[in-house]
């Protein structure tokens, strides 16, 4: 059977559009003669609906939307499996199923629903979805189709900790029914070094079963979720048959009879992946909301710096703005590594003093804070002056203001609000700053296109006289690694104390995690690139009192 992979980017609510890539899809694969074209999971709807689910005009869109795809279905020798959302005709329960629909010369041939609802994470499907009461086998041209949606395949008790977070295994159930081909189509955001659990999975199953496993996912970025695609097929013996390219559409076609041992397989460059995630991010974000230009402040600092190459490539030299805004503490230098870093990278740039207005700030509040020594207020309107001059050239121009701070600083508030997190996409809020200096060495990996003045000098954000952020952080690595064991692995603070990490420099970074909730729960949609972004996929409560 040659099946082939439609790898696709939907724009999440647009049914029409959607659907139109289908046909477009079918007419490119043509020459192919392909038996089946398989779609990502609720392509219809795009990746993830979200609440737009619970809206009857919405669900009758996607109804019609799925009787066009019947229709056209006529014109084509191939086969579609199609992911969308299906009503379940019950009375109790939520009414839909996260389907995946095969259709043939105009008839619906069956449909196997999803059986594994995930709420985890960034995953919500339970309050979507019912789950699927049957699990079979779909007869298609010869073969039985052993059909599944994503986390259907993903009940491995290696990947929970040793224990199965289901009471039931999908893949398993259509394997005894006499399943010949097995094909998942999923929606699978991305996550650093995921690429490779992934190939591990699918690899698995074939290998167990003896039979072939086509892995259909979805690519491109709807609001902080980024889809790397990827897909690809396995032999029965687990190796790769066929693997798609990342982070952008394809159409592949494999044999799955194919009698080879499979190809060279490797997975991509962990930093190079981020890379091109983050980029599609971007690219998707701004086209998917209506806009074409960027503005971001250029601080003459390394996460600033990325952000502006990010944006470049994402969106192309001419539809980018850097502004320098110098205050009384700015550095000659960070002016000028911020401007060189324009130049370089092609993006249009303006230099903003900030002097007079901060000056004029000073003066309306003298009279107000008399007797007060300068502290971190001071330091917060500058900040907040930059904001607002990012959010008018934004007003004026029609640009988005991308924001800049990384993970680490958005973990422990070490950010303004109003200030440096004005923004409408917050670009590295899942990449800690270890992370981003890997990052501006990928960029640099070539020639230096991030001035090496801004990768080597200690960070700052000068915001008072030779200031710099160990001043008031632990040195990155430090904090980055208390940070990966808090957050993601969510140990305690005893147990990250007992790998060795000062107790009082964990019970700090603690304590500031918790005190920042509420500055993370105002700030812009942030690109998830790690296991634990914060935003959807990390909720805390703000007005609350425990103790870790």
């Amino acid at each position: 059977m040659k099946i082939a992979i439609a790898q696709l980017d939907p724009t999440v609510g647009d049914v029409a559009g959607n659907l139109a890539k289908v046909k477009q899809a079918l007419e490119q694969t043509k020459s192919d003669n392909p038996d089946l074209i398989v779609f990502p999971e609720l392509f219809l709807t795009g990746y993830p609906p979200k609440d737009l689910l619970e809206r009857p005009d919405f669900l009758a869109a996607v109804r019609t939307g799925l009787e066009e795809a019947v229709k056209r279905s006529v014109e084509y020798e191939a086969g579609i499996l199609l992911g969308a959302p299906t009503a379940n005709g019950k009375h109790s329960g939520k009414g839909l199923y996260n389907s995946a629909v095969l259709i043939h010369r105009g008839a619906v041939l069956g449909m196997q629903h999803k059986s594994l609802l995930p709420s985890y994470d960034v995953f919500d499907e339970v309050r979507y979805f019912d789950q699927a009461n049957e699990i079979a086998p779909l007869e298609f041209k010869r073969e039985k189709l052993g059909i599944t949606v994503c986390e259907d395949a993903w009940n491995d008790p290696q990947l929970w900790g040793g224990r199965r977070i289901y009471t039931i295994d999908p893949v398993e159930k259509l394997v005894k029914q006499g399943a010949t081909v097995l094909i998942n189509i999923s929606a699978s955001p991305f996550e650093m070094g995921k690429e490779q659990t992934r190939v591990a999975l699918i690899g698995g199953h074939a290998k167990k079963h003896g039979l072939p496993f086509v892995y259909v996912n979805q690519v491109g970025g709807n609001d902080e979720l980024i889809f790397d695609g990827r897909s690809f097929a396995c032999s029965p013996s687990g190796n790769p048959l066929l693997v798609c390219p990342s982070f952008g559409e394809a159409l592949c076609a494999v044999d799955v009879r194919h009698n080879g041992t499979g190809i060279d397989y490797e997975p991509q460059d962990a930093v190079e992946s981020v890379y091109q995630a983050l980029v599609l991010g971007i690219r998707d974000y701004l086209a998917k909301t209506g806009f074409s230009k960027a503005v971001l402040g250029l601080s003459g600092g390394v996460d600033s710096a990325l952000v502006a190459c990010l944006a470049r490539d994402a969106l192309g030299a001419d539809n980018v703005l850097g502004i320098t805004m110098p205050s009384p503490y700015s550095s000659k230098g960070s002016v000028d590594d911020s401007q060189k870093l324009a130049a370089n990278l092609g993006i249009q740039f303006k230099n903003i003093p900030i002097i007079e207005a901060f000056n004029s700030y000073l003066g309306t509040l003298k009279a107000h804070f008399h007797g007060k020594p300068s502290d971190l207020t001071e330091e917060n309107i500058q900040a907040r002056i930059r904001g607002n001059i990012l959010m008018a050239f934004s007003n004026k121009f029609g640009h988005l203001v991308l924001s800049t701070g990384n993970k680490s600083e958005m973990a422990v508030g070490y950010c303004t609000l109003y200030g440096d997190m004005s923004g409408g996409l917050a670009v590295l809020a899942d990449a800690p700053k270890t992370l981003v200096y890997k990052l501006a060495g990928y960029v640099n990996r070539q020639s230096e296109v991030i001035p090496l003045a801004t990768i080597e000098k200690p960070p700052s954000a000068e915001l008072k006289l030779n200031q710099a952020d160990q001043d008031t952080l632990p040195p990155y690595d430090v904090l980055d690694a208390i940070l990966a064991h808090y957050i993601e692995e969510h140990q305690s603070p005893q147990q990250i104390a007992a790998l060795g990490f000062d107790p009082e420099t964990v019970r700090w970074v603690v304590r500031a995690v918790r005190g920042s909730e509420y500055k993370r729960k105002q700030a812009a949609p942030g690109l998830k690139v790690t296991s634990k972004a914060f935003g959807i996929g990390r909720r805390m409560p703000i007005a609350a009192r425990y103790d870790d």
